[in-house]
């Protein structure tokens, strides 16, 4: 089982990607939201921003979310590693339930070219 400390710099690893992306992927990491990451194996949340192409981790809180997120993630801390790791294809593990994403609509389009 991954520790917070992993899931932490996972999501660090992720956020310095998409800072360093360029085209399409840069476009739809340009959007200014409130995200939070639930990992569930864990019960301890991620809550931040994602902005300026990168995630700001502002805090970690146990349990689900305090506040409803404009992104919201859940899925267990092996998962989150191994999908920024790239030995976990978001595609699959969405259609296969082991990940969920929540967004507006409008943001999922955006979203789906960083996926």
């Amino acid at each position: 089982m991954a520790t917070i400390e992993e899931c932490r710099s996972a999501l660090e690893k992720l956020s310095d990607n998409m800072a360093d992306a360029e085209g399409n992927v840069r476009e739809a990491a340009a959007l200014d939201r409130s995200v939070s990451c639930h990992l569930k194996d864990l019960d301890v949340t991620f809550v931040g921003r994602l902005t300026g192409g990168r995630i700001e981790v502002r805090d970690t809180v146990q349990g689900p979310p305090p506040e409803r997120a404009q992104i919201r993630l859940a899925m267990a801390g092996d998962d989150l590693v191994a999908l920024v790791g790239g030995e976990l294809h978001f595609a699959k593990a969405w259609g296969s339930g082991r990940v969920r994403l929540e967004a507006s609509l409008l943001d999922l389009f955006r979203l789906r070219k960083l996926l």
